[in-house]
């Protein structure tokens, strides 16, 4: 496999994960991951996986940035990666 299909096969992994861990200590009312560390994960090409997360768990759905936020990035990478694919920048 490629460096950049492994990150990105990682950093989905991570938004899901914390997005999971975040609703379990949100109904524990126990100390919660960041937004910031939410939106940063999926900013950084995790949106896949946060998005998924967002929806699978029902979690965070009613917050607009997370609403509006998270399928716009998700939207943004997979023209990025479409388009680097296209143009053989990147290859499989």
């Amino acid at each position: 496999m490629k460096p950049v299909f492994i990150y990105l096969l990682i950093i989905n992994a991570s938004g899901l994960l914390c997005m999971l861990a975040d609703k379990i200590k949100a109904k524990k009312s126990k100390f919660r991951i960041p937004e910031n560390v939410l939106l940063g994960i999926s900013f950084l090409g995790g949106s896949l996986g946060c998005t998924t997360g967002m929806y699978l768990f029902r979690h965070k759905t009613r917050k607009p940035a997370f609403c509006m936020t998270l399928p716009a990035l998700l939207t943004l990478h997979i023209l990025l990666l479409w388009f680097l694919l296209k143009t053989k920048i990147l290859s499989i």
